[in-house]
């Protein structure tokens, strides 16, 4: 089938999808507003919180314990306030005492903790915390008990794979069968994986949204989302590529919001291969990379070339005063001659008879990665550098990892998967590395950094200084390489105000949007 042709049928079978709607009467569609229509790449992929909870939460349909402001910082959810024990190792959570299902049963204590309890199978995310006990300490709180201090622990409990459920989403095995949340608004259809309806909960006990109605669709082409978006057949059209959005832009029938988000492209590198445990050589990698030419020709944005590892959406961890990553090709000439690897007639860079050449792993899952991975070949080969590119899946880079195969791998790694970044990044450069982070590097500065954020509750000042030390030494060895920051751009109808994106893409705040006119 022709690209053409396929764009085509999914485009047809998008607009069968939203015909369940339009195939109401006519006196049934004017008693009420139409819904606000989104359409994104994302797929329901299971009811369970693990799977897919992230949609539920999006949507505003299911909420977690704690929330989490835009840089990260804990803020209420279902739970109205919490605090800690004078050691760290007692939490406890207090519940919004009228917040109910939408079955019409309170949340409770119990509710929370039997989804908390599940949430803890490994490999979760809070499978990880050192729990020694989930329980209920009367119907409105939850207490944790912990084994060591764990400043994390609110973080954790906003990730989306924490959602609480009603125990009537369940099963007698625990499946989850239905969404059963508490949010401001319930679902009305579940039509896996593309098509999710919701409606207004009336018995939420926050201010009603002025939007009574929404609706979902699954569209796996950006170029698919852009014209529908375009055509007024979606009111948010989320995951739009760059030529789609420079047209859009061009024309200007449709406004165009956006936020940097906490995802950098990064090159994961084998500091342990013999081509690149040399840390001049990782040096002049990065030095080869023009990432304001990539990020000009390729995301058309020169503002999302990555000047280091953290992208300005992270406030805490982003470091203006940190010397920027630049483009030199002269200085890595230099570092390449100094590391033994000096020209060769064929323009390869070459070492004892040993030319310089690397094998680089990417993915189609986000389909602007081999697009990096070829502006990244070239800017290479100018430098005398061969590298071949491998186009697999994303589970190469981490199988890599593992057997340590891998030289170099291209990903998008988001940093803020839950809300304080200290927890991904104990995962990527703790002592054994991370699928997405060290290979054959370990720095015991920022290993010691990262365990006293994690664990500890150190001051405002001491975080920082913690911080900052992390991104400094990060900067300056390079374990992976920052190409290029991500920016989230959506494309807004003129009917909807009140769009404010969420950098931590935890939420669409549909409860903030409302109808013009």
């Amino acid at each position: 089938m022709t690209d053409a042709s396929s764009f085509a049928v999914e485009r047809r079978r998008l607009l069968q999808c939203g015909a369940v709607i339009g195939a109401l009467p006519a006196f049934a569609r004017a008693a009420e507003p139409a819904p606000l229509q989104l359409v994104g790449p994302w797929e329901v992929s299971g009811l369970a919180p693990a799977a897919s909870g992230y949609m539920f939460a999006r949507l505003q349909v299911a909420e977690t314990l704690m929330g989490a402001a835009d840089d990260g910082a804990p803020a209420p959810a279902l739970a109205e306030r919490w605090s800690t024990s004078a050691d760290g190792l007692v939490w406890r959570f207090v519940l919004r005492p009228a917040a109910r299902f939408h079955d019409n049963t309170p949340v409770t204590a119990d509710a929370v903790v039997r989804c908390l309890r599940a949430a803890q199978v490994a490999p979760s995310l809070l499978s990880g915390a050192p729990i020694r006990s989930i329980e209920a300490d009367g119907p409105g709180t939850v207490a944790i008990a912990l084994a060591e201090p764990h400043g994390r622990l609110p973080a954790l409990l906003a990730h989306s794979s924490t959602v609480v459920l009603a125990p009537s989403a369940f099963d007698a095995q625990g499946r989850v069968l239905r969404i059963v949340g508490s949010g401001p608004y319930r679902i009305a259809v579940l039509s896996a994986p593309q098509r999710i309806e919701t409606t207004v909960f009336e018995g939420y006990d926050g201010p009603r949204p002025a939007i009574a109605r929404v609706r979902y669709l699954a569209a796996g082409r950006a170029e698919t989302r852009a014209l529908m978006a375009e055509a007024g057949q979606a009111d948010l059209a989320y995951g739009l590529d760059p030529v789609s959005l420079q047209r859009l832009k061009k024309r200007g029938q449709v406004p165009i919001a956006a936020v940097t988000l906490p995802r950098t492209a990064v090159l994961k590198l084998n500091a342990a291969d013999p081509a690149l445990q040399d840390l001049r050589v990782r040096q002049a990698l990065s030095l080869s990379i023009d990432r304001a030419g990539i990020a000009r020709a390729l995301l058309r944005d020169t503002e999302l070339a990555a000047t280091q590892l953290f992208p300005p959406t992270l406030g805490d961890w982003h470091n203006p005063a940190l010397a920027p990553l630049r483009h030199d090709p002269q200085a890595a000439a230099q570092l390449l001659q100094q590391a033994g690897w000096r020209p060769s007639p064929d323009g390869l860079r070459n070492a004892a008879g040993q030319p310089l050449r690397l094998v680089l792993r990417t993915f189609v899952d986000r389909p602007e990665l081999p697009l990096f991975a070829t502006a990244l070949q070239e800017q290479w080969r100018q430098a005398g550098i061969a590298v071949q590119i491998a186009i697999g899946n994303s589970g190469d880079i981490p199988l890599g990892h593992r057997d340590g195969s891998l030289q170099l791998g291209l990903g998008a790694r988001n940093y803020a998967t839950v809300p304080d970044p200290s927890g991904t990044l104990a995962q990527d450069f703790g002592p054994r590395g991370g699928d997405w982070g060290a290979m054959g590097w370990k720095s015991d500065a920022v290993v010691g950094a990262l365990d006293e954020l994690t664990r500890g509750t150190p001051t405002a000042a001491r975080a920082t200084a913690l911080r900052g030390r992390i991104a400094q030494v990060l900067q300056d060895e390079l374990p992976v390489i920052p190409v290029v920051w991500y920016r989230q751009q959506v494309a807004v109808s003129p009917r909807v105000a009140g769009v404010r994106l969420d950098p931590l893409e935890r939420s669409y705040r549909l409860t903030e949007m409302a109808w013009r006119g």
